[in-house]
């Protein structure tokens, strides 16, 4: 009788389910935003805030309630910081609930691309138009980038 092997090693087969391959990135994808969403709250916390407030104030140069509160802080009327909160929930949902759908890879490339474009418009405003950094801001701009790169290898990886 002959003896059959089987592996329980998951499949790394081209067309496999994209997110057993990149479980790893999607689980940093997901982190990632999470932190993104925490920031982008306290940014529109701070876009309504009436009072001041001292934790983002370093010098003349950073101050994130002048940026949070500047009128390009927000865009068709709406807060840029709720807009980094929404964006931030989708780049969740891609990566937790919407993962394994074959498509997934590269609308969350997408989505992760517009947001760093649309991150980079807002770092160029503050150092060029506000002349005044915010430390939040940049904090995003960090995480959408470091999103973006995992979310490009993720894009390459299924193909």
């Amino acid at each position: 009788m002959p003896f059959a092997v089987t592996s329980n090693a998951p499949s790394y087969q081209a067309g496999a389910d994209p997110s057993a391959r990149n479980r790893p990135y999607f689980s940093a994808i997901a982190v990632l935003a999470l932190l993104g969403i925490a920031i982008s709250s306290v940014a529109l916390q701070r876009h309504f805030a009436k009072s001041a407030t001292h934790f983002c104030e370093i010098a003349t140069q950073f101050n994130c309630d002048i940026v949070n509160r500047s009128e390009f802080s927000t865009f068709m009327g709406i807060p840029v910081a709720a807009i980094g909160v929404i964006g931030y929930a989708i780049i969740l949902l891609l990566a937790t609930v919407y993962r394994s759908r074959h498509g997934t890879p590269n609308i969350l490339l997408a989505c992760a691309l517009a947001g760093v474009v649309f991150s980079l418009y807002l770092t160029y405003i503050e150092g060029w138009v506000l002349d005044t950094w915010c430390i939040l801001c940049l904090g995003s701009l960090a995480i959408i980038g470091c999103i973006t790169t995992l979310a490009g290898v993720v894009s390459t990886r299924t193909r």
